[in-house]
Formats: C-alpha cells, structure tokens, sequence
C-alpha cells in the first residue's frame, strides 16, 4: 500500500488534468461523478496543476467546488498540485521564489485547508517543471517555508533526474517524486530515478500511465486521433510512427483477452507491479480519466504473474516505442 505523507493512498490515484486542461473538457457534473467515483473506488490521491487550464478555470477552481459540495471528502483525498509556472503560458517554468510564494497563495486562495477560508489542506506542492534559470535552492527554499509554516503537507517533485533527487532530498525531505512511467515510457528504469527513489525511500507517481490514451485502445489508426488533440503534436501520435507503435497496444490487447481485462487494466497492473520489487520504492500511477466509468475500470487494475510480467519483458524488446516523449521544443525543462 503506498503512503504519501505517511497517509495511506491505495495503489491507483486519479490525474485531474483531463478535467480542465483539454480541447472539449466535460461539464461540472461529469467532473464531479468523475472524482466522486475515485473517491468511493479508493483512489485518493489527487493530482492537479494550477496550469491545468486557464488562470480562470484549472484544477483548483475545479477542487474549490467539489470540495465545497462534498466537504467529506477533504479529510480522505491526499491532494498534490502543481504550480510554479507563469500564468496563463504553457507550462513555463519560473522558479524565482516570487512566483513560487506567488502559486503556493493562489493554491491556499482556493483551497483553504487549515490556514486559509476553503476546506482543503494542500498535502503536497510540486513545481511543474525546475527553471534553469534559477538556483533550485531558492525554489525549494520557498516551497519549504510554507511546509514549516505548516500552510503545506511537503514537498513534491516533477521530472528530476536522479542527481536532482539526491541534492534536493538533502537539502528538504521529499515527499514524492512525479514521472511519467508506463508500457509507453520505461526510462526511469534505465536512468536511476526509479532505483534512486527506492534507495531514499521516495514513493514515485507515476503520471500518464496508460500512455495518454494509447494503452487504453482508443486510437486504432492515427486518424483516430480528434482534431484538437494535443496528441496531435506528441511525436508518438505521429503518423510516420503510428503503425509501429500500435503493435505494443495489439500485443497487451491479446494479453488483456486472456485475462477477461482491458488493456488499460493489464497497463496498470504493469507499473504497480514494480512498485517494491528489486530495490524499486513504491509506485503509484495516477490515470486521469473524465467518465464514472472508466475512473471504475482504472480502479481495478489486472494483478500480474512473474510469467506475465516476463512475457511483457519480451514484447517490449521486440517492439520497441518509437519517437520523444514531448515534441522538441517541450524538451528544454525536463529531467534536470
């Protein structure tokens, strides 16, 4: 069972990205049934950004209103946010203790908790992404003094490398570590983040799991793929490495038919068995999904066999995933 915060979260979370931070979010209702499904389904550790969206409508507006409506709720999701960026752009970091003390106050404006007028503690902040451009002392430096002030739970992280992890939990514990993790993206096996985490102790969220929707089985042939999607742009997604790509997804289908499970399902149960095994900490992976249903279907991932997890070993050899993680130009800021 994974703890974040000494707090027992289960072992899936919920991503609220989808909520607020697309094309075509769904209405308020449909958001709410969403959550509330994770909730009752034992998936309590929330996950948002406050550049999910527009200043005006991101994770916390969302947050603000559900905890309001079902303020039972606040005592059982452990809620980590994302902030640190400036507003209104697309995820450009600035970590200048300004806008961190900036982020964290808006956060506290909507949430509350037990120094503020919401109802919500914010149990973990991270900054979305570090800014080279600012000394990572004077960034976690501000995180830090709102967890000793007691106004923040601790002190999260996105996309670091192992060294990053190392000098930073020196510095200040570190609660959790964010990276995306899944069938579609296994590099912090093979770049120490995964075995550095275990070593300190550091549960890891393992963000995109089900590779934006890949490893669900929604995108058959690229022009499955809506319009206005950010997939669009996602080097993955792109046509001349689509048909090779698919290959992965119909082999964990065939898997995920034996099993009488989606493959969703049987991604899920992947990345959650690494967590605690061969010196790996424990891993949580956190699916964003906008339906009741699909939060129900997330819940209940496929437990896999040594014999499975073998099997996938060898699938992933021999088709390997093709293209970046993120196009060129999102590349700058990650894994510092």
């Amino acid at each position: 069972m994974v703890k974040l915060n000494n707090k027992e979260v289960g072992q899936v979370g919920y991503g609220l990205m989808g909520l607020t931070w697309r094309a075509d979010p769904p209405p308020q209702d449909q958001a709410f049934a969403a959550m509330r499904a994770a909730v009752a389904s034992g998936c309590i550790a929330f996950n948002g950004g406050e550049l999910y969206g527009t200043p005006e409508r991101n994770s916390l507006q969302v947050l603000s209103a559900y905890f309001k409506k079902y303020p039972e709720d606040a005592e059982k999701v452990v809620l980590s946010i994302k902030g640190g960026c400036i507003p209104g752009t697309l995820a450009k970091p600035d970590g200048s203790a300004k806008n961190v003390r900036r982020s964290i106050d808006e956060c506290l404006k909507w949430l509350g908790g037990k120094n503020g007028d919401g109802n919500k503690f914010l149990d973990l902040f991270e900054v979305a992404r570090l800014d080279p451009n600012v000394p990572v002392e004077e960034t976690i430096g501000a995180i830090a003094e709102y967890v000793k002030a007691g106004k923040v739970g601790g002190i999260s992280l996105s996309e670091v490398n192992a060294n990053t992890i190392r000098k930073i939990h020196a510095m200040h514990p570190v609660s959790a570590v964010e990276v995306e993790f899944s069938l579609w993206s296994t590099d912090i096996l093979d770049n120490g983040v995964a075995k550095t985490c275990g070593e300190l102790g550091i549960p890891i969220v393992a963000y995109s799991p089900l590779g934006r929707g890949f490893l669900t089985g929604q995108f058959q042939k690229y022009e499955d793929i809506p319009e206005n999607s950010m997939l669009k742009h996602m080097p993955r997604f792109q046509p001349d490495v689509f048909d090779e790509n698919i290959k992965l997804l119909h082999e964990v289908e065939k898997i995920a038919k034996q099993k009488n499970a989606t493959p969703g399902q049987i991604a899920l149960g992947w990345v959650i068995a690494h967590s605690g095994k061969n010196g790996l900490g424990d891993i949580l992976p956190i699916p964003g999904a906008t339906t009741e249903s699909r939060v129900k279907e997330n819940a209940a991932p496929v437990k896999l066999s040594d014999e499975d997890l073998t099997t996938i070993s060898d699938i992933l050899k021999k088709f390997p995933v093709q293209g970046y993680r993120y196009p060129e130009h999102m590349r700058g800021h990650l894994e510092q």
